[in-house]
């Protein structure tokens, strides 16, 4: 599979990981759009959140709680926002489940 996703959760793609574990990768996005800007990736393959099967339910709790705790742990005390871009209407450009996490400054929605 050539999926860029999948090779940086190898390790075959270098990155600047801040946290992994038998089910997820989590690494600081290379463009960052907001102070703090990670993503955290199943290393499983899933294509997107279209692509989740009922039998996934522990595995995305597993990656909302590590959200939760690194988000603590970068200092993202006054809030933060988690975005997950769904096929290429919604503005996925890797076909690979992640869920980018920013913070560090104030992110209102719709940007004024």
């Amino acid at each position: 599979m050539d999926c860029l996703f999948c090779k940086i959760a190898a390790g075959e793609i270098p990155s600047d990981c801040i946290y992994e574990d038998e089910k997820i990768f989590a690494f600081r996005d290379i463009d960052p759009q907001a102070p703090v800007h990670f993503l955290v990736i199943p290393k499983v393959h899933i294509e997107s959140l279209d692509a989740l099967k009922d039998s996934d339910a522990g595995l995305i709790g597993h990656i909302f709680t590590t959200i939760r705790d690194l988000a603590k742990k970068e200092g993202l005390t006054g809030g933060y926002r988690v975005v997950n871009n769904i096929g290429k209407d919604g503005g996925q450009s890797v076909a690979h489940l992640h869920f980018h996490v920013l913070g560090g400054r104030s992110l209102q929605w719709p940007p004024g």
